[in-house]
Formats: structure tokens, sequence, C-alpha cells
């Protein structure tokens, strides 16, 4: 396919006949590649409604059930054979093991998957296993991995109780009066962590055959086994180290019977546990809560044939990808997410509100509402009718404002042959996502106000993931909405919403971007929610933001960024060019409203050119992001339906372009 560019359509030629339109290749193009991509699009929905894309991620979901089913004794050949298959064809040219595309080495997932492919009877002396073992070395060995991933050594024998951080079952107990309690922490650290707190516990060890003393650099010394303590003699952390080590006094006080609440906070965690397993692909439908939960379930005592143990086990099989020759895993599903960003597109783009598949879609979303008092309630007691979805196919505990703003978004775009329902539905869910504004004006992903800094500090909380902060890209969303909705910039809500959007503009004119890689991200929603309120995109904060777009723009005419800008800003902006991450920046671009802008075309070009034959594009990089420095994902959706949404928003600044100077003539 040959692609006319940006330049190229400016210098064209003009007919001889004077009456004869000026062809437009450049915007011919445009169209093509909107018209191709819808078409992909529709061919992707599934039967039932809905659209969803696989969640790509790291080696260390594969490498972790690989531990586990040597500790569980469930060991299959096969299985593990292509398992392995699927970690080797993951390690670095330097023999590490990394958590995003085009990464460094990364100590956790390195030895995991060295331990992984260790257990599963690779030589130590294969080339690929010496190399692996000098990065791991390298990297600092066991004593630098993060707690979680040390408790699950210690559940095989490689690593001492003693010095694992005490995740304590009493956690449970601690009322909502107490300052920092267990609804503190995020919703998905509260999933993760009572199974843990049943697993520190009872304390499972099931030895295995081999062990990792050679990466221990210096040898095991207990130095190395203990969690440093600040060098600061007064502080939270050393306070919280104190505090462990009075949790283990407790602990051994547990293991003689004379507790005086254990028995009473496991009853607590077991009873909060299974009553999550019900209306839930799993606990909390996300990997690592379901596998610890099974973990936990067999601690306790469950038979191999209880049915809520094999539901577990059943749900998290699901997440799996076996094929002939390799396994790989996904964290959780996407549907609801997936489907309403995917509804945005095409409508946008133009596919008619009477289409027969846009009405599945609308079936699909509206029958995912959930109507359920759950978890939220302890950060949000306001009074309002229950509403909301959630990210997978089911997961009644726990809807969130991020996929109910997307939801929303999609659904005053969509038809339906029960408008009322829809309506009705709509206003329930705007209610309800309304009442999480945080205090300081933005709103969160779960919970509203989830941010006590101290919970940061406790000697498990390194996997950077205890809060749940409000963020300027799912604040400036939601902003988006009640723009579309024509709600007054008055609005006491809108204004505090704008003074926390502006507080955390980047001194160069970008935005952080919580749930998606990074600045790009971030940046191009403040941008895209600003313009949706009607905001006078000339204010010189806004021109900021949309100058750091045009700076950051790749010789070739896309934008990149990689996800070591959570590590260090001085990246941000920089890496390879990809469709959504293009895409995203090109709709920042377009809020401003000049179809003609030379950064934007340039940027539309590169969409076209490097769209498949077949609707879509080809996308390595991770874009997606999990908990920044430790978990990252790629979203497979992403990289064709954003580019979609980015043809279908240009298309509508040209034609309003269009409009404007036809009016201006008459």
């Amino acid at each position: 396919m040959v692609v006319l560019t940006a330049s190229d359509a400016r210098t064209q030629t003009p007919p001889a006949a004077a009456n004869v339109p000026v062809p437009d290749k450049f915007f011919e193009a445009c169209q093509a590649a909107l018209q191709r991509s819808q078409n992909y699009l529709l061919s992707e929905q599934k039967p039932e409604g809905y659209w969803v894309g696989e969640l790509m991620v790291d080696s260390t979901l594969v490498s972790d059930m690989v531990a586990y089913h040597h500790w569980d004794r469930s060991v299959d050949q096969e299985w593990e054979r292509k398992a392995v298959n699927h970690i080797f064809s993951m390690q670095l040219p330097d023999g590490g093991w990394n958590i995003y595309y085009g990464g460094p080495s990364e100590i956790n997932a390195t030895i995991k998957a060295y331990l992984a492919l260790k257990l599963a009877g690779v030589p130590v002396t294969d080339p690929r296993m010496l190399k692996a073992r000098a990065v791991a070395r390298a990297l600092g060995g066991v004593p630098r991995m993060n707690t979680f991933s040390k408790l699950y050594l210690a559940l095989i024998g490689l690593f001492p109780w003693e010095y694992v951080p005490t995740i304590p079952c009493e956690v449970l107990l601690i009322g909502k009066w107490f300052h920092v309690n267990f609804w503190d922490m995020s919703n998905w650290s509260r999933a993760m962590l009572v199974p843990l707190a049943i697993i520190n516990h009872f304390k499972p060890t099931r030895p295995v055959t081999v062990d990792l003393d050679e990466l221990y650099p210096e040898g095991i010394h207990e130095r190395d086994l203990a969690l440093a303590p600040d060098p600061e003699k007064i502080s939270l952390r050393n306070f919280f180290l104190w505090l462990d080590r009075l949790h283990k006094l407790a602990e051994w006080f547990a293991e003689h019977s004379i507790h005086p609440f254990r028995k009473m906070a496991l009853k607590k965690c077991e009873k909060w546990m299974v009553e999550r397993f019900e209306g839930s692909d799993g606990l909390a439908a996300i990997f690592p809560a379901m596998l610890n939960s099974i973990i936990a379930l067999k601690a306790l005592g469950y038979k191999s044939d209880h049915p809520i143990l094999l539901r577990e086990e059943r749900e998290l099989k699901r997440l799996e990808h076996e094929e002939t020759d390799s396994v790989r895993i996904e964290p959780c599903f996407s549907p609801v997410w997936d489907s309403a960003i995917v509804t945005i597109c095409l409508r946008e783009s133009g596919v008619p509100a009477d289409h027969p598949q846009m009405k599945l879609a609308a079936k699909f979303l509206l029958e995912k509402e959930i109507r359920f008092l759950g978890d939220w309630i302890h950060k949000n007691p306001a009074k309002v009718e229950p509403s909301g979805w959630v990210f997978e196919y089911n997961n009644k505990w726990n809807p969130d404002v991020d996929d109910t703003a997307m939801v929303l978004l999609a659904l005053r775009l969509i038809p339906t042959d029960n408008p009322r329902q829809r309506d009705e539905c709509f206003q329930r869910g705007m209610k309800w996502m309304m009442t999480f504004q945080c205090k300081d004006g933005g709103w969160a992903a779960f919970d509203k106000d989830c941010t006590k800094n101290i919970l940061e500090k406790v000697p498990f909380a390194d996997h950077n993931a205890m809060l749940d902060p409000e963020c300027a890209d799912i604040t400036a969303r939601i902003l988006e909405l009640l723009g579309y909705e024509n709600w007054d910039l008055g609005h006491p809500q809108i204004q505090e919403a704008l003074d926390y959007v502006k507080a955390q503009q980047e001194a160069d004119g970008s935005w952080y971007g919580r749930w998606g890689v990074n600045y790009i991200y971030g940046t191009w929603q403040v941008l895209r929610g600003m313009r949706a309120l009607n905001l006078d995109m000339h204010e010189p904060w806004l021109q900021r933001g949309g100058a750091w777009l045009e700076s950051v723009q790749r010789p070739d005419g896309g934008w990149g960024e990689r996800c070591n800008t959570y590590d260090d800003p001085v990246f941000k902006g920089q890496g390879p060019s990809t469709a959504s991450q293009t895409a995203w920046a090109v709709m920042g671009l377009c809020a401003f409203d000049d179809p003609e802008n030379p950064a934007l075309k340039r940027g539309i070009e590169y969409l076209c050119r490097m769209q498949n034959a077949d609707g879509s594009w080809t996308e390595h990089e991770t874009t997606g992001t999990g908990f920044p420095k430790v978990f990252y994902l790629k979203y497979d959706m992403y990289r064709n339906a954003w580019p979609l949404l980015a043809l279908a928003t240009y298309r509508q600044i040209r034609e309003r372009a269009a409009a404007g100077k036809n009016g201006a003539a008459r």
C-alpha cells in the first residue's frame, strides 16, 4: 500500500479544470485506513457481543506456576516442558529476564525464571542457566528480591520464614475507627494479603530437591536475609521493623496455641476470602490473589475434591494459553474494558447506531452493571444506589471507577432496543461514580481517599501497590464524560477536579500517566478531557501540554515511550514509536482543533503507513501499567482500537474546520 505523506498532499498540482475538486490523497488515505480498521474490529467481536484482547505480561506468572506445582506435588511433565519453552523464549541476550518489553534484566523475574528452570530439571551447566546465574548474582541475588517473592521461596524451603515480614491475620480485626486499618489498603492488595496472611500463619513448607545457594553473592548471612533498617534511627520504617519483630513473637505464641486473637483472626480471614469467591471468577479475578487463595485453602485443610477449591483451580486454569510447545498466562481478563473502548472507537468512527453488532455490544455492557454493595462501601459510605462496572467478566465485589467511566462513555453512544433501561443504567452509574471524588478533587481507580502513605512503610509493602491514589488520567477521563454531558463548568466537583489536574501538571507541560505508559498517556487524556469540557485550549497551561507532545514526536512521525519513565522521568517521551502511543498523542493534538498542524498530520500519516493490510497494527512494546516499577501489561487490543479513535477524532476536527470555513464564507 502506498500512502501519501502530509507534505506530499500539500504540494499536489491542482487539476486544470477549475470546477474539479482538488484530490486530497492524504485524507483519502486516512479514510481508507479508518474503514479497514472498522472492518477488522467488527470481525473481532465475540458472538456474545464483547471484545477481549490478550493481556501479555512478563515471565513471572509462568515461573510462579512452575514453583507452585512443585510445592503442590502436582507437576505435569508435558505442561512443564511447555512452561520451560515459554520461559526460555523470554530470556534476554544478557541471560536475565525483564518485566517489560525492551527493559533491562530485573532481579525478581530473573531469579523466579532461574528457579523454575532448575525445578524443571534444566542442568545448571546449561549455557543459558550459567548466563542467568551471572545476571542474578550481579543484581544482588536472593537478598534483593521483594517480600512476596521471598514468601514463595519460603513455601518450598528456600528462604527462612523468620526473615519473611509477617502478614498478621489480625489486620482484619482492626476496626475502621483506627487511623490505619485493613480498608485503607488498595483493593488489589487486600485480595492478595488476606490469603497470604493465612499462609503466613500456617507456613506450609514443602521442601524441593534444589537450592539457590549459588544466588547469594556473598554467602548466606543474616545481614543479607533480614530487611535493612533505615539509617535514620527514628523513622517509620524502623518502627515497622520493630513491630515486625513483635509480630514474630506473637507468631511463636500462636504456634503454641496461646495467642488470644489468632483463631478468631484466622476464621475471619477464611470467611472474608471464601465470601469473595462468590460472584467472581476467582478471588478478585486476578492471578496473584487466585494463586494465593488456592495455597491458603490447602493450608487450611481443604481437601483436593472440595467444591470451593476445585472452582478456584478451574478459574486459575482458565488464565492459561496452552499451545503445542508453550504455555503462557494472563493476569486476568479484560472483556468489559476492551468492549467499552472498541464500542467508543467504532461509534465515533461512524459505525451506525442501529448496526446489529453495536446493539449486541450494548446488551453485553448493560448486563455487566454491578448492582451490589461491594467492598467500596468501606471507603465510600455515601448513600448512593449501587452501580459500576469491572474490568473482568465477573468480579461483583470490586466495581471500579476507571472501568465505569469508560463504560459510561460508551453507553452514551450506543443503541439499544430499550432506551429507558440504558438511560436509567447510565444515570445510576454516573451518580455512583461521582461519589468517589477524593478530598483533593481527583478520582482514583477503585477506592476513595486510599492515600495513607504510612502503609508504604510496612515491611511487606515493597510491591508498590499498597495505595490507590487519585491520578490525572482517570480524573481527566471523568471530566471528558462530564463535558459531553454538558455539565456546568461552575459545578463544584468540576472546579475541584480542574484544580487537581492543573496541580498535577509537570514543569515541562506533561502529565504523569498512572494506568498507561506514561506521560504520553497522561497528557493525551488531560488534553482530550479539557477539550470535551470546552475549555479555551489557548490557555497557556494547555498550550504547554500540546507543545510537550510535539517536542517528543519521533523522526518517523510517531510517538513512543517505555516503562523506564516510571524509574526515571529523564526518559519521558523516549522510545520506539507504537501505534497505541501515537494514537494517544494524535488525539492530544486534536484537542486544539487544528487539522493542518504539521505534527498532527505526520502522526496521522504514521498510523496510515504502519497499518497492516487486514486493518490491524503490529506492536511489540508494553504500553499498559499495572503497578509502576513492578508490573506492566501489554493490552493487545490497544494497538488496534486507539488508532481507530485517533483517525476518527482527526476526521471530526477536519469536518469542524471545514464547516467553520463554509459558514464564514456564507
